[in-house]
Parts: C-alpha cells; structure tokens; sequence
C-alpha cells in the first residue's frame, strides 16, 4: 500500500488542546503557589525568548519550504521515496547523523523532505537518526563533557536504531 499523506495541520488540533491542558494546568499550580504575577513574570520571559527564537523559526520553515522546489520530486522520490527501500532508511539516518541543528532546523528540514517525495518511514530514521546520533552534538557537547569510554560504547549500542525505527514504521505502515 502507498505511504499516506499526511493529513493537513489544523492550528486547534489534538495536540493543540493537550499542550493547552498542561500549559493552563501548570500556570494555576504557579499562581496558586508563588502567585499570580509570578506567572505573568514567566509568561513575559518566554515571549521575549519567542522573540528571539521566532527568525530561527522562520529560517527553518524557509529551508524546509525551498526542499521540494530546489531538489526534483524524481531525485528525492529514487532516494528516499516509496521505492527506495532499506537504501532510503540508510540514506535518511547517515543524513540524521550529519546534519547539524536543533529542532528548529530538524522538524523544518522534515517536513520539507515530505512534501519532495520523502516517505514517513524515511522521516522516521532521518529524525531518530538526528535524536540519537548526531554528529554535531555527539561531538561537541558529549565528547567534551563525557569520556570517550562513554561516548563510544552509546554510539555503537544506538547505531542501529534510527534503520530499525524506519524499518519497523514501514512495516506498520503496510
């Protein structure tokens, strides 16, 4: 069977309404704790930080929204398209282990894989690949803080993982 589409986004989705929940839930603890012009203390803080995060944001959305128009649908779709196999899994996690970025570029950079012919099995490695191995982060921050008598043996025990992750969303997406 054919890989899904994803469905459209709505802004008030599931998720929406569960963050919400959580968000309102943990505003009334603080208020009721520390009172309530601490949560307005906290809400302005984490708008200014919106403020600085929100040109990230949009450069990521930019990347991911020149993906499908710079790369040809057939190039993404013979790499790491429905056909490609355990050859787009592999791709898809040497390319999570490497490229550098937090979230903001990550998700972005997904979703523009997406919408050139990436399939969900492919974007499952790709991101399990950028959580688990990557290369920036591994490198930088794990090799400076931890020794390498750690660093190495997780690499190795993680390295089959982000194939694995893709290989079985294939399967259940069958």
């Amino acid at each position: 069977m054919a890989d899904p589409s994803p469905p459209r986004r709505k802004a008030f989705d599931t998720s929406f309404f569960i963050l919400l929940t959580i968000a309102s839930a943990a505003a009334i603890a603080v208020a009721w704790r520390e009172g309530p012009m601490r949560v307005i203390e906290i809400a302005a803080h984490y708008l200014g930080f919106l403020a600085l995060l929100g040109p990230k944001i949009l450069s990521g959305f930019f990347i991911a929204a020149s993906i499908p128009v710079l790369v040809p649908r057939e190039v993404m779709t013979r790499w790491v398209g429905q056909d490609s196999g355990n050859r787009g899994l592999l791709m898809a996690s040497l390319a999570g282990a490497l490229v550098p970025g937090g979230p903001m570029m990550i998700f972005p950079l997904a979703v523009g894989f997406r919408a050139a012919g990436a399939t969900t099995a492919v974007l499952i490695a790709f991101v399990t690949a950028w959580s688990l191995l990557g290369i920036n982060r591994t490198v930088i921050w794990e090799m400076s803080f931890l020794h390498i008598g750690f660093v190495l043996p997780r690499v190795l025990i993680t390295l089959p993982f982000p194939f694995l992750a893709g290989w079985l969303g294939a399967r259940m997406l069958k």
